[in-house]
């Protein structure tokens, strides 16, 4: 882990902005937040990536449909 450096919070509206050090700059323009106990974790979007496309994804609602329904089971095919 690299030494911490001190950062501001500054309140923006209803939000806060983080300025962070040049030493810790990002190689993108879109991160992931997710906080662990008293931690905020940033990790960086890579553009273009499965995770960045993933993110934007709604849940689906729909139960999966099982799909060996009317398949033959293993025992019951002849060659």
């Amino acid at each position: 882990m690299s030494n911490p450096n001190h950062a501001f919070l500054v309140a923006s509206g209803q939000n806060q902005v983080l300025t962070i050090p040049s030493e810790f700059t990002l190689p993108s323009s879109e991160v992931l937040l997710r906080k662990e106990g008293n931690r905020l974790i940033i990790e960086p979007i890579q553009p273009g990536s499965l995770l960045a496309l993933l993110s934007t994804l709604e849940d689906i609602a729909d139960p999966f449909p099982d799909t060996d329904a009317e398949t033959l089971s293993l025992d019951d095919i002849m060659l």
